[in-house]
């Protein structure tokens, strides 16, 4: 029995070792073989053969979900995702809330986040002012008026729609015509300025014009910043000897601020 001919090294018995002992010879294969093909017997119902080493006939009875495999118990939910942390290293990514979606973000430990939906280009919050009370004034230099109305962005990269609405008058004795100036304000920052021409109806007690239209301003704002940001409108007259009105008649007049995601 020197003779090991067989890729898994059992003993073959010789020509001469079957005339002269064929049962011993046998047993001592058949104990070769069974020492050879232990790993195979056993096992449980579910389990699956695994390498236990680059051994010749060496293997292992191991469960379906070995450590090799990305285990049933790594998700725990329905909607629950797999992931990766890092390289080889699969996680587990908690289903979001009705509505989210799926998006990356290197700080998160996947790689990946559940999140609302960017409001690219839809309206936030809306917010107004209004006021019916006449407001006059002889200066040259801008002064504030009651339209003025803050509002906290929801994000720094939204931008802010000033839609203005105002009625407004202007009297200047023994001329045919003037002018008054509108300010766009967002806190101290300027944002535009408007020259209302007027003709005056010299019918008119002290020639204050009937105001024939309202003046308007419409402003696309981005101030980046999610701090509340007051707008105002401010008014002046063109020259010394004139007066300006705004709401003139307790007309309506109105600012409306409009917050439009990014």
């Amino acid at each position: 029995m020197t003779n090991p001919t067989t890729p898994f090294s059992w003993q073959m018995p010789t020509a001469t070792d079957l005339v002269t002992d064929l049962p011993a010879d046998f047993e001592v294969f058949g104990q070769a073989v069974a020492t050879s093909m232990a790993d195979l017997l056993g096992g449980t119902t579910g389990q699956v053969l695994s390498k236990a080493s680059n051994t010749d006939m060496d293997f292992t009875w191991v469960a379906q979900d070995d450590s090799n495999a990305i285990q049933n118990a790594i998700v725990d939910a329905k909607g629950d995702l797999i992931a990766a942390s890092a390289a080889d290293t699969p996680a587990r990514l908690a289903v979001g809330t009705n509505g989210q979606v799926l998006t990356a973000d290197s700080t998160a430990a996947t790689g990946l986040k559940w999140a609302a939906v960017a409001a690219g280009g839809k309206v936030l919050q809306v917010v107004q002012d209004v006021t019916t009370t006449e407001e006059s004034t002889t200066s040259t230099s801008y002064v504030d008026t009651a339209l003025s109305i803050a509002i906290t962005p929801s994000a720094a990269t939204s931008k802010i729609l000033v839609i203005v609405n105002a009625g407004v008058a202007f009297s200047r004795n023994n001329a045919i015509e003037g002018g008054m100036l509108f300010n766009l304000v967002r806190t101290s920052t300027q944002l535009g300025e408007k020259k209302m021409a007027l003709e005056v109806d010299t019918s008119a007690t002290e020639n204050r014009i009937v105001p024939k239209m309202d003046a308007s301003i419409i402003y696309l704002d981005s101030p980046n910043t999610t701090s509340a940001t007051t707008y105002k409108v401010q008014f002046k007259t063109e020259f010394a000897s004139s007066t300006a009105y705004v709401a003139p008649n307790s007309g309506l007049s109105s600012i409306t601020l409009i917050e439009i995601g990014a």
